[in-house]
């Protein structure tokens, strides 16, 4: 990693931070930090700029581009909370002094629409008939292999490797957070990894070594799940557009549906912002967690065998 210069470029720092959320294993929040770097970067026509010189003016003309790029507020909201972030710790570094640039600009979080659907659309999901092996069905099994797996992120879907099942449970950290996870083993989840299975290190089809950058390349797949996702959906009959998000989002709302109580589904599914649950659950055998995500798809084989 390159040393960073007593007086830095914003695009230097940013992809700094960046390297060193990688090197944590925080690879979304990596991603994100790039992201961020990309949009300002083209709102500066790639005219780099020393942090030490962003002032509120600057803020508030990117704010500007964002929305006449036709950004919604959350979006505009996540590029200026990440500049933010950057910035403060440059402050915190010694590298600037502190300064308000971004109390005129947008960085709240305002409430969007509803991205869960209910457990009846999974089932239809699960059952459309689509051609075997293909890409459509392909998008299908990772999306019911998130939802399986207590709605796992895709980022965490495609790092998996073998090792990370030991004992009849599936244990891995989230890219995101670093939170440790431990989900009991399920026929449906062995079922797709049986579909797919290789002699690739990678427990799922989704990272295959094509090039140096990993990374690159989960994010070149999940756009193509993605993108086949919709496609499934339509065939299912659905008015929501699928996306892997919906799958983690679905989750929750399924396990609500079978009354698992809100704090157990909260720690199955790792919600780190949520302190106060978090230390109520902080003694929570994994044994809930597991019962919990049986139920859900109990619930779900019970609904097929009847149709």
């Amino acid at each position: 990693m390159k040393k960073i210069k007593k007086n830095p470029t914003l695009s230097s720092w940013i992809a700094h931070l960046s390297d060193e959320f990688r090197l944590e294993g925080r690879i979304r929040t990596s991603i994100t930090y790039r992201a961020a770097l990309k949009s300002f970067m083209l709102f500066r026509k790639n005219k780099d700029i020393k942090i030490k010189d962003l002032d509120t003016h600057i803020i508030q003309q990117y704010e500007r581009f964002l929305l006449e790029k036709g950004l919604v507020p959350n979006s505009i909201s996540f590029y200026m909370r990440i500049l933010r972030a950057a910035y403060n710790k440059a402050c915190d570094q010694g590298y600037v002094p502190y300064q308000q640039l971004f109390k005129r600009v947008y960085t709240g979080v305002s409430k969007t629409t509803k991205r869960a659907i209910p457990l009846a659309d999974i089932r239809r999901i699960k059952q459309v008939k689509l051609e075997s092996y293909s890409s459509l069905a392909l998008a299908r099994d990772m999306f019911m292999f998130s939802f399986y797996t207590r709605g796992m992120s895709f980022v965490d879907m495609a790092f998996l490797k073998t090792g990370n099942l030991n004992n009849g449970y599936l244990i891995y950290r989230r890219k995101k957070t670093g939170q440790l996870l431990k989900i009991k083993w399920e026929p449906c989840m062995q079922e797709i990894v049986k579909r797919y299975a290789t002699t690739s290190p990678y427990l799922l089809p989704i990272i295959h070594k094509r090039n140096n950058d990993l990374y690159y390349e989960y994010q070149n797949r999940l756009a193509v799940v993605n993108r086949n996702l919709k496609v499934v959906g339509q065939r299912a009959g659905l008015n929501t557009p699928l996306s892997m998000y919906v799958a983690r989002h679905s989750w929750a709302t399924g396990a609500k549906q079978v009354d698992v109580p809100i704090n157990v589904i909260s720690d199955a599914m790792g919600h780190e912002s949520e302190r106060t649950t978090r230390i109520y659950l902080a003694s929570l055998l994994n044994s809930k967690v597991d019962d919990a995500n049986k139920k859900v798809l109990e619930y779900l084989e019970k609904k097929d065998n009847n149709e």
